[in-house]
């Protein structure tokens, strides 16, 4: 098992060498956060498969599809910056539709630890609309980047 700080240090590692894309928040020299994205092959598996049920012609170009943020950085915009630069990076690549899986909480408390991806109230501040709902709380929602 690896410590929060291991774990982080691979995943900058995996980013650096290319192996991963992800869009890392730093805390000066600190890594305390990051979101994951990808080309839909990179990424192929979502939760809420059975409902997500598209054809492979109607596949996103990009998904974002986790969110990590270190405890003591919760709730101060690290998951709003991540989320800011993925976009900048796949616009620099190219751009395209990108799809992404938040949890609407709306008049609901939820924990943060269970959020990996994020809110749909995060998604729609970056202009992601709402497509179709594929679980209880669970959001597909897309954007035309670049």
């Amino acid at each position: 098992m690896y410590t929060p700080k291991q774990r982080r240090a691979l995943k900058e590692a995996r980013v650096r060498e290319g192996r991963a894309h992800a869009a890392l928040v730093y805390d000066a020299e600190q890594c305390v956060g990051w979101c994951q994205f990808g080309p839909t092959r990179e990424l192929p598996r979502i939760k809420h498969q059975k409902a997500y049920g598209i054809s492979e012609q109607e596949l996103p170009d990009w998904r974002i599809t986790c969110f990590f943020v270190g405890r003591t950085h919760r709730h101060k915009g690290v998951a709003d910056a991540a989320l800011a630069g993925a976009l900048d990076e796949i616009a620099r690549m190219g751009g395209g539709v990108v799809e992404s899986y938040p949890e609407d909480t709306y008049g609901r408390k939820v924990s943060g630890s269970f959020l990996n991806n994020a809110t749909v109230a995060m998604f729609e501040r970056h202009g992601f609309e709402r497509d179709r709902q594929i679980g209880k709380h669970i959001w597909v929602m897309r954007l035309r980047v670049g």
